[in-house]
């Protein structure tokens, strides 16, 4: 027996954004440290425990709309799909995208994975018109930030 799927109705995606925070309450992300510190209280005292992957979520006035966890990893390492980095950053109405991630060891260096991963997320970024700002690594103490080093 063969089943006909009907595929002339339209689906339709609905998205919803609701940003509970009154404008004049937001954040704004000035500079790579502002962005770290901001990451720093999201997290909390779990910065040194295992690796976390954020998105920090702005508009044009670089207001934080949202911060949203994208993953949590090992002590090692976290995974990213950025099939839900840019769904989240397009739920949100986001015109640019900070990504963060934590180092547990302390190390402020960028690996070659957190190279590449930054350049995939500024390519799909431009095709979808969501500037990548920064990529930040963060330890308790201090930052790594790529635009800072000009690698951005």
């Amino acid at each position: 027996m063969t089943t006909i799927h009907n595929f002339n109705s339209i689906s339709e995606v609905e998205l919803i954004y609701t940003n509970t925070q009154p404008k004049n309450l937001r954040t704004q992300i000035v500079s790579s440290k502002s962005a770290a510190q901001t990451l720093r209280e999201t997290i909390g005292n779990k910065i040194e425990l295992k690796e976390f992957f954020y998105v920090i979520l702005l508009n044009n006035s670089a207001d934080v709309l949202t911060i949203s966890k994208l993953s949590e990893g090992g002590i090692t390492g976290t995974y990213v799909d950025l099939r839900l980095l840019f769904a989240t950053a397009l739920k949100a109405a986001a015109t640019a995208i900070i990504i963060a991630h934590n180092h547990p060891s302390g190390k402020l260096e960028a690996s070659q994975t957190d190279k590449t991963l930054t350049n995939k997320v500024k390519k799909a970024g431009e095709i979808l018109d969501i500037r990548l700002l920064d990529h930040i690594i963060i330890t308790p103490e201090n930052h790594f930030s790529f635009a800072d080093e000009g690698i951005l």
